[in-house]
């Protein structure tokens, strides 16, 4: 097939967990299908914490090697108080969607549209959703709808003028949504309780038949998680994930102030690394001390995963699978993690991972493994069974190009009867 691929993000480096997901389903499909790429990229400086990077020659050629072409469009910030973010307060979309519409993006999308015969569009996440829909007469797949996180913003809030606002936000997005899966033929979640929820949230009337709404999980390039990346250090805590993204933050926030202080009293020597960007994030709301590093980006995050101890992750909001998680499987490191952060892994607790939520029984965990070698290593040989048995990008990337050609037959069989 010949498919137009939208994405959020511009997936080379693949150094977060959109671009890893991106990157890895083209490379993939790019085996048995010529594939187009248009992402936006966020550029240097006009999104704080959470750029790209400016679109270089060599990162486009680096996609080039496995899509038939790629193009990158600039994505502008959200602007809470520019005049289209206030006059979208009027609009029945998101104030978000109507402040970053990018026309360069549409009008990309409609040359490419017309100078090519595309048998397919795939949409990654709900950014380049609204550009895939203006397209006619062509199957389309909303790949990744992700609605838990705001959702559960939404329903945590105490404050009532906070719960006022996040509730006006919930509204106009689950309105937006269910409009927009509605013009697809074809999406996927990566857990069962995405599915699930995205099912609850927008109703099984917006999908033509329920098998239009799939499963398709994070996974592990396998290859790359082969080998030595440096042998663990006693004491150590890692969390892998940037700050800049709230469900991350929020984390780490519950970690600091309710279950690393359990853990000190115990064994005041450990130490938590925490990886990623913190740029424009509010660090001082952190319980941050000697015992806690902030690393900043780092280009290989292999070697500081396999040299840590544990891996903790204490989610308490957000949806989709942790390649945080999958990842620390894959290279050995045992887990300690919340229901949430294990959410749509197909894991047994005692056996390939640990879980607990409230912080004594959290910290309990990680005191358990500090002390207990032999359960780290019965833990780290488990997970790394588990990553190689089902979550290699292989059989994910196998799984995603069966659903693809199933849309297309069903879209065909509808063209055909009408």
């Amino acid at each position: 097939m010949n498919i137009l691929f939208l994405s959020s993000w511009f997936p080379y480096p693949p150094d977060n967990g959109s671009q890893i997901r991106v990157f890895n389903l083209i490379k993939q499909l790019s085996n048995k299908h010529d594939i187009t790429l248009l992402s936006f990229f966020r550029p240097s400086g006009r999104l704080s914490g959470t750029n790209d990077g400016e679109i270089t020659a060599d990162r486009l050629d680096a996609m080039r090697c496995i899509c038939r072409a790629a193009y990158a469009v600039p994505l502008s910030p959200f602007r809470p108080t520019s005049l289209r973010s206030v006059m979208g307060l009027f609009s029945p979309r998101p104030r978000s969607y109507v402040d970053m519409y990018s026309q360069r993006m549409q009008e990309t999308v409609e040359r490419l549209w017309e100078e090519e015969d595309f048998s397919l569009v795939i949409a990654s996440q709900s950014v380049t959703a609204p550009y895939a829909a203006t397209l006619k007469d062509v199957p389309k797949v909303f790949e990744e709808i992700e609605l838990t996180t705001l959702q559960e913003q939404y329903t945590r809030q105490s404050d009532v003028l906070h719960r006022l606002r996040y509730g006006l936000m919930w509204w106009k997005t689950r309105r937006f949504m269910a409009r927009l899966l509605c013009q697809f033929d074809g999406c996927t979640v990566v857990s069962p309780q995405e599915r699930a929820n995205v099912l609850d949230i927008v109703g099984a009337t917006c999908f033509s038949n329920p098998s239009s709404l799939t499963v398709v999980p994070n996974g592990v390039d396998l290859e790359r998680y082969e080998g030595h990346f440096g042998k663990p250090k006693p004491g150590t805590l890692i969390f892998p994930g940037a700050l800049t993204y709230i469900a991350n933050f929020d984390a780490m926030e519950f970690f600091l102030s309710e279950v690393f202080p359990l853990v000190k009293a115990r064994h005041p020597d450990v130490t938590l690394r925490i990886t990623g960007k913190a740029d424009g994030v509010p660090v001082n709301r952190l319980a941050m001390d000697e015992n806690v590093t902030l690393t900043g980006y780092l280009e290989d995050i292999r070697p500081a995963v396999a040299q840590s101890w544990i891996c903790v992750v204490p989610l308490q909001i957000g949806g989709g699978t942790r390649l945080k998680i999958l990842e620390a499987m894959a290279l050995g490191t045992a887990v300690v993690s919340t229901s949430k952060g294990a959410e749509g892994l197909d894991v047994t607790p005692g056996q390939d991972i640990l879980i607990a939520d409230e912080p004594t029984a959290f910290a309990s965990a990680v005191l358990r493994l500090l002390g207990d070698g032999e359960l780290r290593t019965r833990l780290a040989v488990n997970g790394k069974k588990l990553v190689r048995e089902r979550y290699g990008w292989e059989q994910i990337g196998e799984k995603l190009d069966l659903f693809l050609h199933q849309v297309v037959r069903n879209y065909q069989h509808r063209c055909i009867d009408g």
